[in-house]
């Protein structure tokens, strides 16, 4: 945790794709982020004392991609327990949310199951992670508890990280330590002290209506913020609930072990009754980073005829670069920032530049939609060229039918992309310097 901490390239990315919404309901702010098709029953998720809405930014995601609804938010200033049933439900009310599916860590996890037991209607299924059943040994453990909402700012901070584990980690650990901290910077006094009060005030989890079968319990073995004797409480508790041990992850294993826990978020959606829209998923990810395309435009993709060139040049112009490109498409000479490729595969994935350089860049996409089999041996090819091109603008390799029959030769298909792609950087790098110089 010592050093200037540098925000990962895939976070960056999240937040130019995904944006943060505030709302205030009564008194209270409500910060969350939103994210996939809204046909689909939403997965809540709720952090624990330290986090934020952002630390779920890898669920958000991965889950959203493959056609899930993910809502992710900051648990708001509230001072009891019976106040946060009330201002959450008010919270799903004014996003239009009626049932919903609650992912909780360590005190998210918490609130997740008193809304369960106070509201069961409302919840159809829980995740629970490092959480526990009852406050009686935190409260014991801050006899300062009365007055923590006139404790400093710093001291609170303290507190806090005194409960995080400081190394020695392993890189993906210390990775997740490192960005929850910066994430309790973020916090003001209010809210610490909002989120200590509701760890350190009594209160202990009741009877459930909702079936053991719809709980997934999905705790790291590892070392924890919270003791194993109360994730054991929580195990013994629902004897019916689906177990998902990780072997390691700490106390953020969504930070440190994010395949592995979007793994198991995926399949209990799956096994609670949650369908996927994967279509929709796509379409949305597309339309949030096409900027400017306006609704004409989306029901002529839609439509079985071949998309128009939407381009305000003249036609001489467009004739003549399509002349000089040649089957590609060059998006500097697109002003309405859309892709004029028409998906007809019924099996398509979407390749975008977080496939090629881990998401660091999120300014370079390849809008091109092809069959999973061609994208594979894409990806292949292409990654240790994509490594080493840096261009800060849009990238549209081959079409689909010209992709089908370079993969017949890989020494054929490596050939003539290494040479497109070495065009294509000193081309556009030329033009670059012509506008920088303009």
């Amino acid at each position: 945790m010592k050093g200037v901490f540098s925000a990962p390239g895939d976070y960056i990315h999240f937040k130019s794709q995904v944006p943060l919404h505030k709302i205030s309901i009564g008194s209270r702010q409500w910060r969350y982020y939103e994210f996939g098709p809204k046909v689909v029953p939403p997965l809540i998720c709720l952090p624990g004392t330290p986090g934020t809405a952002d630390v779920y930014y890898k669920q958000i995601m991965s889950l959203s991609n493959k056609g899930y609804r993910v809502i992710s938010v900051d648990i708001p200033r509230v001072w009891n327990h019976h106040e946060w049933i009330q201002a959450f439900e008010k919270f799903l009310d004014a996003i239009d949310v009626h049932h919903v599916h609650l992912y909780g860590t360590s005190l998210g996890g918490f609130l997740a199951q008193l809304f369960a037991q106070h509201r069961p209607r409302r919840v159809r299924s829980l995740i629970l992670s490092n959480t526990f059943l009852d406050t009686q040994s935190f409260s014991a453990s801050m006899p300062w508890a009365p007055v923590v909402s006139w404790t400093p700012s710093f001291l609170l901070k303290r507190y806090v990280l005194i409960g995080i584990r400081d190394g020695p980690h392993e890189p993906f650990i210390a990775d997740s330590v490192d960005f929850v901290v910066s994430q309790v910077e973020t916090l003001s006094r209010e809210d610490l002290a909002s989120r200590l009060t509701l760890t350190s005030g009594a209160a202990s989890i009741g009877p459930l209506l909702l079936s053991d079968s719809f709980i997934t319990i999905m705790d790291t073995n590892d070392y924890c913020a919270i003791p194993r004797e109360l994730k054991d409480q929580v195990s013994e508790k629902y004897p019916g609930a689906r177990r998902a041990s990780l072997k390691s992850g700490g106390d953020f294993p969504f930070l440190s072990r994010p395949d592995e826990v979007n793994l198991h978020l995926q399949l209990h959606l799956r096994r609670v009754g949650v369908e996927a829209k994967p279509d929709i998923g796509l379409q949305n990810r597309r339309d949030s980073s096409g900027g400017g395309s306006s609704d004409k435009n989306k029901e002529k993709e839609d439509s079985d005829e071949p998309p128009k060139d939407n381009s305000k040049g003249s036609p001489s112009r467009d004739a003549k670069n399509k002349e000089k490109e040649g089957a590609y498409n060059d998006p500097s000479n697109d002003n309405s920032g859309e892709s004029s490729s028409n998906p007809t595969s019924k099996d398509p994935i979407h390749i975008a530049a977080s496939d090629y350089n881990g998401g660091n860049d999120g300014s370079k996409k390849v809008n091109e939609v092809i069959p999973r089999d061609t994208a594979s041996v894409l990806r292949g090819q292409l990654k240790p060229m994509l490594l080493d091109i840096r261009v800060v603008m849009e990238i549209q390799l081959i079409s689909a039918t010209q992709a089908v029959e370079l993969t017949q030769s890989y020494s054929v298909l490596y050939l003539l992309l290494s040479l497109y792609l070495g065009n294509l950087y000193n081309t556009r790098c030329h033009s670059l310097n012509c506008r920088q110089n303009v």
